[in-house]
């Protein structure tokens, strides 16, 4: 039993997961962590899928822990990063205006900057906004310097080889799920597709499974996970110097994401995306990908249609212009209106996490419990990778109040 005896297990090889137990590793050095992930490689789903942004905070409500741990994780991602050689650029991004109607929300934006204390940051006029994008017509837009990008598969598998470094004995288990666990007064013990952990605490970094390991270690959670597929186009190698480094358009206050935009990718790729499409396979990437349980549970809650009926245009546009070109094409065109068919071919595609509540509304902010001598990581999107280290030390200060360490 002693060589499979952990004070710590980490369920979850996502970005989440690995900065988390980096982070308890730092601070406990004489812990023995094990860090379980199902698939065969770390950051193999939303951390191995996104567009590769650090975010600065410039949308979170002030005082929200999205806005705080953003901030916070913002700077030390960026130092950690330096310090282990992590590949990534602080190149800064564009907001743009393109219809007055959307000036009021970018001044809404722009005070939440502020208020957030995101440094530099500055209103642009249209002249401006094409000095550091010159193919962008805008009417305006605001300048955020500190954005930046960034390998996070890179930072994710650096954070584990250091928890290894400062304890031989803690491990990193890939292509094992975690199926059943229970928990008694001294140790639980957790059962995988592979082996059994006998373990003091477990914290779990679910993601996309966040919701059902919450259910199977008896949270009562009335929200349910949602994945949303996000499509992306890639620039041409000749429409690449259309796009310098980030371009978001205002975001619409009305839906739950920051839409499509431009990321210059650390590899020098240039993506436009993504959309936000309901997806019937939570770990699915094609767009005809089915999983029966995902769906039935999905259509089954009460959420998703309250969400469908008090969104239902934005879903439809969203769902054909998946499988549409010249609809997407045309989004794209509203930021660089020269772009052609010719200049975008269909790139990758990635799910985000949404913890959807009964009323079709998004749980906003990050949310993380302990119960059952577990922690439960509930909701963890946007800006959670960019967050990721903060997040880690919240996790570890939640660990220090309620395990004996």
């Amino acid at each position: 039993m002693d060589s499979f005896f952990y004070d710590i297990t980490i369920v979850g090889g996502g970005i989440v997961g690995a900065a988390t137990a980096y982070k308890i590793q730092q601070k406990y050095p004489r812990l023995k962590l094990v860090l379980i992930e199902k698939e065969e490689s770390l950051a193999a789903h939303q951390t191995g899928n996104n567009s590769g942004v650090i975010h600065s905070g410039l949308y979170y409500k002030p005082g929200s822990l999205k806005a705080k741990l953003c901030s916070d994780g913002r700077k030390q991602l960026v130092s950690f990063a330096k310090q282990y050689n992590v590949a990534h650029e602080v190149c800064g991004k564009v907001v743009a205006a393109t219809d007055k109607s959307e000036l009021p929300y970018l001044d809404k934006i722009f005070n939440n900057g502020l208020q957030n204390k995101i440094e530099d940051i500055e209103k642009i006029n249209s002249d401006q906004v094409k000095d550091i994008e010159p193919y962008v017509k805008s009417i305006g837009g605001i300048w955020v310097p500190c954005t930046g990008i960034i390998d996070f598969k890179s930072a994710t598998e650096t954070m584990a080889n250091l928890v290894l470094g400062i304890q031989p004995k803690s491990k990193i288990v890939l292509g094992a799920e975690a199926m059943n666990w229970n928990h008694s007064s001294e140790t639980s013990v957790l059962v995988t597709s592979k082996q059994k952990y006998n373990t003091k605490y477990v914290i779990f970094c679910g993601g996309l499974q966040a919701d059902r390991l919450a259910k199977k270690d008896n949270i009562n959670l009335k929200q349910r996970v949602v994945g949303f597929r996000g499509d992306y186009y890639n620039l041409t190698e000749g429409a690449k110097e259309k796009v310098k480094n980030l371009i978001y358009p205002v975001p619409n206050p009305a839906f739950p994401f920051l839409g499509v935009h431009f990321t210059r990718m650390i590899n020098g790729d240039v993506e436009c995306g993504p959309n936000a499409v309901l997806t019937f396979k939570r770990e699915g990437y094609g767009k005809t990908d089915f999983n029966l349980k995902d769906t039935v549970d999905a259509l089954t809650y009460s959420g998703i249609w309250n969400l469908l009926k008090n969104n239902t245009k934005f879903a439809v546009n969203e769902y054909r212009r998946a499988f549409s070109k010249t609809m997407f094409l045309k989004t794209l065109q509203r930021l660089i209106p020269s772009l052609t068919a010719e200049d975008i071919v269909p790139g990758r595609s990635g799910v985000r996490a949404m913890l959807l509540k009964e009323n079709g509304e998004m749980q906003e902010d990050f949310e993380i419990a302990y119960q059952n001598k577990s922690i439960h990581v509930l909701n963890a999107p946007s800006p959670a990778a960019t967050a990721c280290l903060a997040i880690g030390d919240k996790i570890c200060d939640m660990a220090i109040a309620h395990f004996d360490l």
